[in-house]
């Protein structure tokens, strides 16, 4: 199911629940949403299609991946750049690292531990934020 995109900046801002094994239909539905979305969105938490649960998806090159409870666990090389959103209008500055490690459970519950770089760094980090209730 493709849900609308939340815009409501109260609900944004609340910190998200954490994820269960019961929330997967959840995590499928908003990569169903990201893809939906894909040529104007590279990630998406699940607050922002209305749901407080500590899930994000990211695009990774061609897969788009759901990550449960996702945390970052290494982070390195700080730059500032400028990000947008799909639930908010413009671009706003914000610090990023350029290499992280995230750690989450995939669909079937379980532990994996993922280095990224680059854009797919930035996007986690941005989700990351949504699930803590911050705004770029």
């Amino acid at each position: 199911m493709i849900y609308p995109i939340n815009h409501d900046q109260q609900v944004l801002q609340q910190p998200a629940r954490p994820a269960t094994s019961a929330d997967r239909q959840l995590a499928e539905a908003l990569v169903v949403t990201l893809t939906a979305h894909q040529d104007h969105c590279i990630g998406m938490a699940a607050n922002m299609i209305g749901f407080p649960v500590s899930i994000i998806a990211v695009s990774l090159g061609p897969v788009n991946v759901a990550m449960l409870n996702p945390r970052l666990v290494k982070k390195a090389h700080p730059y500032q750049t400028k990000e947008g959103c799909l639930s908010l209008t413009g671009t706003r500055s914000t610090t990023r690292f350029e290499r992280i490690t995230v750690a989450y459970q995939d669909l079937t519950g379980a532990q994996q531990e993922l280095e990224l770089t680059g854009l797919a760094a930035q996007a986690v980090q941005h989700e990351c934020d949504h699930l803590r209730g911050i705004l770029i």
